[in-house]
């Protein structure tokens, strides 16, 4: 079945902007840490989540914005723009004071993905009619650009920053999302036509209004408490995913074995940022495994209450082994790199339970005048998730390793329980979704 070429644009666009941002975050910590910023992991994690959280939050400021008055095309322009600007910032660490450089980048970065991230989601959908079966598989392949950014990002990004300098990592995730833009610039008139490019019009917000008053069913109002009750336990599962970027980073810049290999004459050093190409390497492989395993399993297929607990303990097994890995670390130095891939493959498992899940779940329990905002509540689990994270992550240098990774495994396993004990409750509150 045929997509339509803006499909293949957007693609571009989302991999060439992913590869903006996760190129970034692969060194942001360790750029807190090192001697130019100069501080302690602590402070460098507090920081590191309260950016990670906002740039779940804009997306709420920056959708309104398109809808109202500048449509989605333009915002995606805008936006796009502005995150350049801020990895530029972020670069120029040497010409103006570091801690205001990283200050203003990181604020110009929230501010431009809260105008890109929600608007080009959105252009996607616009591109098939309500009922076009290909809607979910043009979602899926759009998905594949977002990890596919996410999976080269590091290397060259992280490559750059860690073996040359900063400023040189951040630079090349701000010409990646140059090049994006450049990109969408050039086809989008060709390939999009109207789609996005004007803000909804006053009719459509009169119709709006007007559903927004009609009372809620009961059964809306129980679906609404299931939406609320997944996104709860998702606050908890994004708090430990989330350490990736900081005390998993680290653990792999500190306590791990990092080898060295020749490539075409030349002897390439395994980077500690590398390790956050590993969880979207891991969707490519594992996303298509997981679609087909739902499909065999038909009837007998997992309700959404047991995938979200399959995601808790696989996550729960996770950081057992990686406190295994901490264990070692402390009696007898750096370990083997294994520890943590074999930690990135269950969070990665456990996040194709969960995450997609989370979304898919929306869609289908949301009254339709509601669809927007709680939607964006499913988003803010990401938001309080990452805040989160970067306050367990802040202990990193005061307490012992194996009880900072003890403390995710033993919690994701909780979680998991009381998920499963209330999947019979949940699922009447779903009125027979599945």
């Amino acid at each position: 079945m045929k997509h339509p070429k803006g499909l293949y644009l957007l693609f571009t666009v989302e991999m060439w902007e992913r590869f903006n941002y996760y190129g970034m975050r692969a060194i942001l910590s360790l750029f807190m840490i090192s001697t130019v910023i100069g501080f302690e992991k602590s402070d460098a994690s507090q920081i590191y989540g309260w950016f990670t959280a906002l740039v779940y939050l804009t997306p709420v400021f920056g959708g309104y914005i398109a809808d109202r008055f500048i449509g989605k095309r333009r915002s995606v322009v805008i936006g796009s723009i502005i995150m350049a600007l801020g990895q530029f910032v972020l670069a120029s660490y040497e010409v103006i004071p570091a801690k205001i450089a990283l200050l203003f980048g990181l604020i110009l970065i929230c501010i431009g993905n809260g105008f890109f991230k929600p608007n080009i989601s959105s252009i996607v959908g616009e591109l098939y009619g309500q009922n076009d079966p290909r809607r979910d598989r043009a979602f899926t392949i759009f998905y594949m650009g977002i990890n596919l950014g996410a999976l080269i990002a590091p290397f060259i990004c992280g490559y750059l920053g860690q073996a040359i300098a900063w400023k040189y990592g951040f630079m090349a995730a701000g010409i990646g999302m140059i090049l994006g833009l450049i990109i969408y610039l050039t086809f989008q008139k060709r390939f999009l036509g109207n789609i996005g490019l004007h803000p909804i019009s006053k009719n459509q917000v009169q119709h709006i209004d007007e559903n927004a008053n009609r009372p809620l069913t009961k059964e809306d109002r129980d679906k609404i408490k299931a939406i609320f009750t997944f996104t709860f336990f998702a606050v908890f599962f994004f708090c430990f995913f989330e350490q990736a970027g900081t005390s998993l980073t680290f653990f792999a810049e500190e306590a791990t074995r990092l080898p060295s290999f020749n490539l075409f004459g030349h002897t390439v050093q395994i980077r500690s940022s590398f390790f956050q190409s590993i969880n979207p390497l891991f969707v490519l492989l594992l996303a298509p495994l997981f679609s087909i395993l739902w499909g065999k399993l038909g009837k007998k297929e997992p309700s959404i209450p047991n995938k979200f607990g399959f995601g808790l303990f696989l996550q729960a097994i996770a950081f057992a082994i990686i406190a295994v890995g901490a264990s070692l670390y402390l009696q007898s130095g750096p370990v083997s790199m294994i520890w943590l891939v074999m930690l990135y493959f269950f969070c990665t498992a456990g996040e194709l339970c969960l995450s997609p899940i989370g979304l898919s779940m929306v869609t289908k329990l949301a009254p339709a005048k509601f669809m927007s905002l709680l939607m964006g509540v499913w988003l803010m689990s990401s938001f309080f998730g990452n805040l989160l994270a970067g306050m367990l992550a802040s202990f990193y240098d005061t307490w012992k390793l194996t009880t900072l990774f003890s403390v995710p495994a033993v919690f994701s396993l909780l979680f998991a329980a009381f998920m499963w004990i209330m999947a019979r409750k949940i699922k009447v509150w779903m009125h027979g979704v599945k």
